[in-house]
C-alpha cells in the first residue's frame, strides 16, 4: 500500500509538471537567476548547518543533487511544511510559509530543464538568518519582554511517554497585555517535546493556585502566536505559569535524535504591549481554548479500527458576538486532515473557513488569520470543526496500521480537538468591525473602477 501511495504521488507530480504554464516552461530558468533566491528565502532557514532539515541547501553544489526530490516536495506542496489548502476559505494568513504558484512553477520547470546553474557572475543573495535557537519574532519585536523557563528534566533515549508538570512564578507585578508569544524547546529538547501547554494561574483567597487562562500551546514545528491590535490576552499580576509538558523518549519526526536528552528545558517567550495599552486601547478580551470535537478531555469515545478510518466533528456557539483569530487543529500520528466551518442558523448557510487536507503531527501550525479577514460570528452562529484519521499503511506517519487506536494522551493514542483564539466582542464592537470592513471593501471596489 505504501508503494502504491508513493507511485500515485509521483504520477501526480509528473502530471503537474506537464501541466505547468508555458510561461514558466518556455523561459530559461537557472539556479543563479531564479531558483537560488526562492530556496534561500524559503528553505535555508531549516536546511542549513544546525537546522532541523535533513540536508543543507545553502548553495548550488548542495542543492543540485537533491533537485528531483525538491521538485517532488514543492510540486506536492509538502515543502515548505505548511499544510493549508489553497483556494478554500480564508487565504490571508500571518506567518504563511506556502510558496506562491509562480515559485512552484519556477522550481518544477528548472528541474525539467536539467537544473542548470546559470551565469556564474550572478550570485543569489545570501539570506540574513537568525540563529537556529533564535525566537521567531526577534526581527519584528526584538528580544522577548519576559522569558519563563521550565524546570530541567532528563529524558531517556527510550521508553514510555513522560509528563512534567510544575509551577514557575512569572515575576509580573501588574497586569499586562500580551502582544506575541512563543513556546520553544531549548536545544536538543526539540527532539523529544511532543507538546507543551503553559497556562497561567493566580493565587486564590485561600492561598491556593487557581487557573486563570491558557497562555499558549506548543506542538512540534509551531511558529508562535501574534495577538491582533485592540485585544488583550492577559498576564495577571502575581501569577505563575503552570507547565504541562509531554515528552516522547526517542523523539518523533525529522528532528529526533534517538538519544537521551539531559536538562530538557522548554522556554516561554512573551512580548508585552507597552504599559498603558489597556487604558489607551480599551481592548477586547482574547483567549485561547481547546475546543473538543468529542466528549471528555481524553476523547475516550474515539476508536479507530486497524487498517481503517475515522472522522470526528464538534459544534460550538457563543451567546455574544466573537471574532475567530486563529485555528490550530490537534491530533497525533493517525490524524491527517481537518477543517473549520461556520453555520449561520438564520440563513441555513455554511461557510468554509479553513481546510488542511495533508495534516501531519510533525508540523503543527496555528493558522493566524489577518485581522481584516478573521471570521466574525454573530450571536448564535456555530463553529463546525471536523478532523479525519487514517490508520492504514498509506499514512506515512502511522507506526502500525494493525493496531486499534483509541482516544488518549499518549503519542500512540489519538486526540480530537482544535486550539482556537477567540476575541470576545459586544454588539457595538461587532457592528463597528463589520462596518469598517464594508467601508474598506467599497473603497477597494471604487479604486478598481
Amino acid at each position: 500500500m505504501r508503494l502504491v501511495h508513493r507511485l500515485a504521488l509521483l504520477v501526480s507530480v509528473v502530471a503537474l509538471s506537464l501541466a505547468m504554464s508555458t510561461q514558466a516552461q518556455d523561459r530559461d530558468i537557472t539556479y543563479n537567476s531564479h531558483v537560488g533566491k526562492i530556496i534561500n528565502e524559503n528553505c535555508v532557514v531549516c536546511h542549513r548547518e544546525g537546522g532541523v532539515g535533513p540536508m543543507q541547501l545553502t548553495n548550488f553544489e548542495q542543492v543540485r543533487p537533491w533537485a528531483p526530490l525538491i521538485q517532488l516536495k514543492v510540486a506536492n506542496r509538502e515543502m515548505p511544511p505548511y499544510a493549508y489548502d489553497h483556494g478554500i476559505g480564508i487565504q490571508e494568513l500571518q506567518g504563511d510559509w506556502r510558496l506562491s504558484e509562480d515559485d512552484i512553477q519556477t522550481v518544477v520547470a528548472w528541474v525539467n530543464q536539467g537544473s542548470p546553474r546559470g551565469d556564474i557572475d550572478i550570485v543569489p543573495t545570501t539570506p540574513v538568518l537568525p540563529g537556529t535557537d533564535a525566537w521567531s519574532f526577534e526581527a519584528q519585536f526584538g528580544e522577548p519582554s519576559l522569558v519563563i523557563a521550565s524546570v530541567p528534566i532528563d529524558i531517556p533515549a527510550g521508553g514510555n511517554d513522560l509528563w512534567h508538570k510544575h509551577y514557575v512564578p512569572t515575576g509580573v507585578t501588574q497586569q499586562r497585555c500580551i502582544k506575541a508569544m512563543q513556546v520553544k524547546p531549548r536545544g536538543d529538547a526539540k527532539a523529544v517535546v511532543h507538546h507543551s501547554n503553559p497556562g497561567v494561574f493566580i493565587i486564590d483567597e485561600e492561598g491556593e493556585y487557581e487557573r486563570h487562562s491558557q497562555l499558549s500551546e506548543y506542538a512540534m514545528g509551531k511558529w508562535g502566536e501574534i495577538m491582533p491590535d485592540g485585544v488583550c490576552r492577559e498576564m495577571p499580576a502575581d501569577s505563575a505559569v503552570f507547565w504541562d509538558i509531554h515528552m516522547f523518549p526517542g523523539g518523533v519526526g525529522a528532528t529526533a535524535q534517538g538519544l537521551a536528552v539531559k536538562d530538557n528545558v522548554v522556554e516561554l517567550g512573551i512580548w508585552f504591549h507597552d504599559e498603558g495599552y489597556e487604558e489607551a486601547k480599551q481592548p477586547y478580551r482574547q483567549d485561547l481554548r481547546a475546543y473538543q470535537l468529542l466528549d471528555g478531555y481524553e476523547n475516550n469515545n474515539l476508536i479507530i479500527p486497524p487498517n481503517g478510518f475515522a472522522m470526528t466533528q464538534g459544534f460550538h456557539s457563543f451567546d455574544h458576538p466573537v471574532r475567530i483569530d486563529s485555528f490550530q487543529p490537534h491530533g497525533h500520528l493517525r490524524m491527517n486532515a481537518a477543517s473549520l466551518e461556520i453555520f449561520y442558523p438564520e440563513t441555513g448557510q455554511t461557510e468554509q473557513i479553513s481546510q488542511i487536507s495533508n495534516w501531519s503531527a510533525t508540523w503543527h501550525h496555528s493558522h493566524l488569520y489577518e485581522p481584516d479577514v478573521a471570521p466574525l460570528l454573530p450571536v448564535g452562529a456555530v463553529l463546525v470543526i471536523k478532523q479525519w484519521y487514517d490508520n492504514t499503511a498509506s499514512n506515512p506517519n502511522n507506526p502500525d496500521s494493525d493496531m486499534w487506536v483509541v482516544g488518549g494522551s499518549r503519542t500512540g493514542d489519538e486526540m480530537s480537538h482544535a486550539w482556537i483564539a477567540v476575541t470576545h466582542l459586544d454588539q457595538d464592537g461587532y457592528e463597528k468591525i463589520a462596518a469598517e470592513r464594508e467601508e474598506k471593501e467599497e473603497r477597494s471596489l471604487a479604486g478598481n473602477d
